[in-house]
């Protein structure tokens, strides 16, 4: 049998190198936020320092409201007849009357849906808001059905097939959550176009006591709203990878529990400590800053929870005075707004500085730390 001319076959091995795929970038263009027109901070001050029968805690209590960082907090509540505080007589909270929970949430149902409003109008006069494709709305102050969502989507025209989310009653760290929902829609959709909107009405809530812890948590809260705008749109904070924990033993810490009259915040002392020693763990830290060293974190946007909260965040990363400007002035002008007080605090950095590597922090009920990194759009 003759042999064949054909050339022999050979097996060659080819490697494919695999390249990843990029994800598609969410970014947080622009921040409106809002307030009322209402300072409730001094009135109750006024109105929480007689309640304190022993001398020496009365002291306390006066050098905790020094030393506050607060100066203001804003409520929705009318003004007594002739401009008085909701404690003067005509006032919501009259002679300390504390109205059962029905009507504070016939406030929350009149004024919730108005403040997100007022801050969704702040940010239309940043960017265009036409298009809306998602609503996120958290808010942990008040409760309705129809949800918020649905009552602010429809006063402002927005077209019912939008999809919609409501954060409900995860505290002050329901902005992350929001946010972090908003950048997963984004990167699944990269042409959504994703209206976030945080509201709380924290003056709703006063508590009829005279212990001082209970005092104490009261005095740090205020009203407020922020709407955001999150696209795929290159402008703004790029949103980068979220992080998240739990503290162990530490679900007492915080409660935010719903009684007769409102609901009833509890708010221990142990909660600075124990936030220094859990952003101190290495695994947090590290998620939480990105691989990177405190000192290479140029944009801290943490929630201002309270003077001492701050101070436990600096002293966990050994931060540099002026780290937590944003948070700070926040805390002044504001006091803690819940949910809505990251995103001021957002807002201020955007408005500011850009920002190469950037860190948002907030704490709540659980006792949870969650957070994201954030940059400049290039």
């Amino acid at each position: 049998m003759a042999a064949s001319n054909r050339p022999a076959v050979r097996c060659v091995s080819i490697r494919v190198r695999k390249y990843p795929v990029p994800q598609p970038s969410a970014y947080l263009n622009a921040i409106g936020t809002a307030v009322p027109n209402h300072d409730g901070h001094r009135a109750f001050v006024d109105w929480a320092t007689p309640k304190i029968a022993d001398p020496r805690l009365a002291k306390l209590f006066g050098r905790m409201v020094a030393r506050s960082g607060i100066e203001h907090r804003w409520t929705v509540l009318p003004r007594a007849p002739g401009g008085g505080s909701p404690i003067e007589p005509g006032g919501f909270y009259e002679g300390g009357h504390m109205p059962g929970t029905a009507a504070r949430m016939a406030v929350y149902v009149d004024q919730a849906p108005a403040l997100s409003i007022a801050a969704i109008d702040r940010l239309a006069e940043q960017v265009d808001i036409r298009g809306i494709t998602h609503l996120v709305v958290a808010s942990c102050t008040g409760f309705v059905a129809p949800g918020i969502d649905q009552i602010v989507a429809a006063r402002i025209g927005l077209s019912p097939s939008v999809e919609r989310l409501l954060v409900g009653f995860m505290g002050c760290y329901a902005a992350v959550a929001a946010l972090r929902s908003a950048r997963h829609i984004v990167r699944s959709e990269p042409g959504a176009r994703v209206l976030v909107v945080c509201v709380e009405l924290c003056s709703l809530h006063l508590q009829d006591t005279a212990e001082i812890e209970p005092l104490l948590a009261m005095l740090q809260f205020g009203d407020g709203a922020a709407a955001a705008l999150v696209t795929g749109d290159p402008a703004g904070f790029a949103l980068d990878a979220p992080f998240a924990t739990t503290l162990p033993d530490s679900a007492g810490l915080i409660r935010w529990n719903i009684t007769d009259q409102g609901f009833a915040m509890h708010l221990s002392g142990e909660v600075p400590g124990r936030i220094a020693a859990g952003l101190a763990d290495p695994d947090f830290a590290s998620a939480a800053l990105g691989g990177r060293a405190p000192e290479e974190i140029d944009g801290w946007a943490v929630h201002a929870g309270g003077r001492s909260i701050l101070d436990a965040v600096e002293s966990a990363y050994a931060l540099p005075q002026g780290a937590l400007w944003a948070s700070r002035e926040v805390l002044h002008d504001n006091g803690n707004m819940s949910s809505a007080t990251l995103m001021f605090a957002l807002a201020k950095m955007l408005a500011a500085r850009p920002v190469e590597h950037g860190v948002a922090l907030a704490f709540g009920p659980g006792l949870a730390a969650e957070g994201f990194g954030f940059r400049s759009a290039a």
